[in-house]
């Protein structure tokens, strides 16, 4: 349900567009490509079964200016029998050529090579030891499976990489014993297998998966098993809690989040003014001693004269 809704939206972020690759294959994706790269390997890329076009975008992004990336799927149209047509009517129905394309020029300026054909096409439109990497994505059915197998072989530089998708998931048990056959009868040698995934080569494989462990074994969001089975080394890879795909550029539809505006400065507490300053009190004479009473009655009963005179003694001395 959730891939209907989400089919006719524009996406922003790669995880948007709707299909199944996880983010554990999508590090392996980029991790090979890169390997390549970054030493010189330069081949064509190819794609059978597109879907929604999730694998295909990161794909894209790998894609060397001398390099042709082609992608080949029916995209609901008419299949080359009815198992086929069966098959794409009850998983592929919503699948149409536009909404990979739009999905597609989100995130790049051009097309790949786009072949709206049976994926058995292949083998006549891709010359033959061109490729470096090629991705198997379309039916679930043994034969065409096969066909497709060698195909790849026939299309893959010595060192080239192919990926089988779905060659253990209980619905599609076609895919697996088209794949094991291959590695058991048909000379693939396993370099990895995933949850949903076996990466293989028809070239030597030790030299890659020695490279593949030093990164694997790093890494603690990735568990980690080697098993031998049938001459064939087995290295496992799964995803523990935690893994996060590798980052990938946004689309041209997605809008940046508004820049947040800085906090406001916390408002200054208001000035308390200072209490106003009490005024000294003003000077107070010293109160006069009262006058005893003899003294009083003393100065009353002298004359005048004198009276006056003692009062003036007094009142120099109290200044």
């Amino acid at each position: 349900m959730a891939i209907a809704q989400s089919i006719d939206k524009n996406p922003t972020e790669l995880d948007d567009v709707p299909g199944w690759f996880p983010p554990l294959d999508q590090l392996l994706f980029t991790w090979f490509l890169e390997r390549q790269e970054k030493g010189g390997f330069r081949g064509d890329l190819v794609e059978l079964g597109v879907y929604m076009g999730r694998s295909a975008i990161l794909l894209g992004r790998h894609r060397q200016d001398d390099e042709e990336f082609t992608v080949c799927d029916l995209f609901g149209g008419e299949a080359p029998d009815g198992a086929n047509q069966a098959e794409t009517a009850k998983s592929y129905s919503s699948l149409s050529r536009q909404a990979f394309e739009r999905n597609y020029l989100s995130f790049h300026d051009t097309l790949p090579r786009v072949l709206e054909a049976p994926s058995s096409v292949i083998s006549s439109e891709v010359k033959p030891g061109t490729c470096r990497f090629v991705h198997i994505d379309a039916s679930h059915l043994y034969e065409h499976v096969r066909d497709d197998i060698g195909a790849a072989r026939d299309l893959l530089l010595p060192e080239g990489v192919v990926v089988l998708d779905d060659f253990r998931s209980e619905h599609t048990p076609g895919v697996s014993v088209a794949t094991w056959e291959a590695v058991l009868n048909r000379g693939l040698r396993p370099i990895c297998l995933s949850t949903q995934k076996l990466y293989g080569t028809w070239g030597d494989p030790e030299p890659v998966q020695e490279e593949l462990l030093v990164m694997l074994e790093e890494r603690t969001d990735i568990g980690l098993s080697v098993q031998d089975a049938a001459g064939h080394r087995l290295v496992r890879a799964r995803a523990n809690k935690g893994l996060q795909a590798p980052p990938f550029p946004h689309s041209r539809h997605y809008t940046p989040p508004e820049p947040q505006q800085p906090a406001a400065p916390a408002p200054t507490p208001a000035a308390v003014p200072a209490p106003a300053a009490v005024p000294a009190p003003a000077s107070v004479p010293a109160p006069r001693r009262p006058r005893s009473r003899a003294r009083r009655i003393g100065v009353d009963l002298m004359p005048p004269i004198l009276t006056r005179a003692v009062r003036r003694t007094l009142a120099n001395r109290s200044r």
